[in-house]
């Protein structure tokens, strides 16, 4: 097919988009899509993160939301040509709001649109200060009574929660706070981000000393600053703390460190939350109008109990409290667990000549770093990519225009080609006894990750030591704990001075239930996972991560978390729903999350 034709083609459905919008018609803009279609919404058209599967579900959501967001003005991006492969049609495109601006990515089959990504990019009148829109710092000329950009900072750092409270209070100081801090500064909304830590990027400083991102550097960028060329692949976890302050300071973050909520509390007749905090010893009471949990995804430690533990002589860990290797040395260690924080945790002990015996007790599922980074991700995010002209924000758009629904059909064949790269590696595991698994489909690591959060290990080295027997390697599950040892549910006894639970985290609405209330966290339902019926992500189908990053049926209570490329992608989302609702703009959700109880 000719460019020009494949330009014409998409030029014709776009314009055909915008007629059915400006005449309402919503059974027209519905015949514009295939039947096995997807619409994935980002804030642009249902004030939500919504995926409309289908044209009945299409045209309910249009029916909703067509005359109050009335979207217009559909075009091909400029700059942009569409490409044809396999008969599939892709362009970028750039749509209109009554309120926002946006863009997106259209495919087209034979028989109308396949996949629409719309994404809210910014607020029309509330623009963020960049590029031409810059601010000009220093204002020359003279003025008695001229404040320094020192003097201003100082002034608001002092005031803001004391003479004048934040619009928005972020509750965690980590990748996924710092980002939503930033995104939300941009915007000029108040903020402040509590972190109970010392210093920004404690979080990461005070992990076990071996970890290390296990995703590689192109996936990885905040909002705004780039890491630099000269930064390493795979960052370990100080130089992250490092990184992680400095960033807090140059986008001028009100951060609060030693800073821990002891309980909040919303009003809805004021429309206010009450948060009480310890503020380094002080009581501050913050009352801001939005709330938002930055927590982490994975939430609160998981420390199961066994009976004996109150017995063992040695000493008991959570994998989030292990420090790393260094007063092991020589000692016996039992790791519970065999995802990615026990592979890091029993390498490193092994690199210190520790005895150290892994428990498997379940499946796992394990990628090479290098084969992922070749086969999983180098489209997108890699050297070679940037090089080829993908910015990250293009691969952050063409990871999102993929919809759940259909994605593991995408990442089965990849990892298929990493099963068969790789297929000497897997054999040695599985002759060590290793339990390996693909997830439920084949999908793989990344489908794992959406669904339940856990299940895996990206391998940076250790796999070999247990290929190789250096660490050993039993599987079973924990029975009970005697004076100096693990003893298994088969009766294998395993002698022990540190016995580490890399047990892994339970919901982020644990952090809920404490923080504010059981009631609360029973209002909002479950937290991560698609409802996908496969392990761990049971129904039913959301479609959608659950409750995260969008409104939720706590009025004013927002989850943000997720990996580095998610605390960058999805903060701009959160950011401008709570910007939206700063300045009073009309923003009617569609698709409210139903609640599906944790119990």
């Amino acid at each position: 097919m000719l460019d020009t034709t494949v330009t014409t083609r998409t030029q014709e459905v776009l314009d055909s988009l915008n007629e059915g919008f400006a005449a309402g018609d919503v059974d027209r803009i519905k015949a514009l899509f295939a039947t096995d279609s997807y619409w994935r919404d980002l804030v642009a058209v249902t004030w939500n993160l919504k995926t409309a599967e289908g044209p009945d579900q299409i045209g309910d959501m249009l029916g909703s939301q067509l005359e109050a967001v009335k979207p217009s003005d559909f075009k091909l991006q400029d700059g942009e040509v569409p490409t044809e492969e396999d008969g599939i049609i892709t362009a970028w495109i750039t749509f209109e709001t009554g309120v926002g601006r946006g863009w997106g990515l259209i495919r087209l089959k034979e028989d109308g649109i396949w996949t629409l990504l719309t994404a809210l990019q910014e607020l029309k009148g509330f623009e963020e200060p960049r590029g031409t829109r810059r601010p000009m710092g220093a204002e020359h000329g003279a003025d008695k009574n001229r404040a320094t950009w020192k003097e201003e900072r100082k002034s608001e750092a002092e005031t803001l929660g004391y003479d004048t409270q934040p619009y928005t209070v972020i509750v965690g100081g980590g990748q996924g706070g710092i980002a939503l801090g930033a995104r939300l500064r941009q915007l000029g909304v108040p903020t402040i981000v509590l972190d109970k830590h010392d210093r920004p990027g404690d979080q990461w400083r005070n992990r076990y000393k071996s970890l290390c991102l296990h995703d590689p550097v192109w996936y990885d960028h905040l909002p705004y600053i780039k890491f630099p060329d000269n930064w390493p692949v795979f960052s370990p976890k100080d130089k992250v703390g490092d990184w992680l302050e400095m960033y807090t300071k140059v986008m001028e973050l009100n951060y609060w460190t030693r800073s821990e909520v002891t309980k909040a509390s919303f009003d809805e007749a004021a429309n206010e939350w009450t948060v009480e905090v310890n503020r380094d010893g002080e009581t501050v009471v913050l009352k801001p109008t939005q709330l938002v949990l930055a927590t982490g995804m994975s939430g609160k430690a998981n420390f199961p109990e066994f009976p004996g533990m109150d017995d063992f002589k040695g000493t008991i860990q959570h994998s989030s409290q292990h420090a790393g290797p260094d007063d092991w040395v020589g000692k016996k260690v039992v790791v519970v667990g065999s995802n990615n924080s026990a592979h890091d945790i029993c390498a490193a002990l092994w690199e210190h000549d520790v005895d150290v015996t892994m428990v498997q007790r379940s499946s796992t599922h394990i990628v090479r770093s290098e084969t992922l980074m070749d086969i999983g991700l180098g489209g997108l995010y890699s050297e070679q990519a940037v090089a080829n002209g993908m910015t990250t924000d293009k691969a952050d758009m063409i990871f999102a225009s993929l919809p759940y629904k259909i994605l593991h059909e995408f990442q089965i064949p990849l990892y298929e080609q990493m099963r068969e790269r790789d297929a000497d590696f897997y054999a040695g595991l599985e002759k060590a006894g290793f339990e390996l698994d693909w997830g439920d489909d084949g999908s793989g690591l990344f489908m794992k990750y959406l669904r339940r959060g856990s299940g895996y290990y990206i391998d940076v080295g250790a796999s070999q030591l247990i290929i190789d027997g250096e660490v050993k390697l039993v599987k079973g599950q924990v029975d009970h704990f005697e004076a100096d040892a693990v003893v298994l549910a088969d009766g294998t006894r395993l002698e022990a001075d540190l016995v580490v639970m890399a047990t892994g985290y339970g919901s982020m609405n644990g952090w809920a239930a404490d923080l504010i209330s059981q009631e609360v966290a029973d209002k909002i339902g479950k937290v991560w996972g698609l409802g996908s019926d496969t392990t761990k992500d049971p129904g039913p189908w959301e479609g959608e991560q659950r409750n995260m990053w969008k409104p939720t049926q706590q009025q004013n209570l927002w989850l943000h978390g997720g990996n580095l490329h998610q605390s960058r992608h999805y903060s701009l989302y959160l950011a401008l729903q709570l910007k939206a609702r700063l300045e009073g703009l009309d923003t009617p959700v569609y698709g409210l999350q139903e609640v599906h109880h944790l119990r």
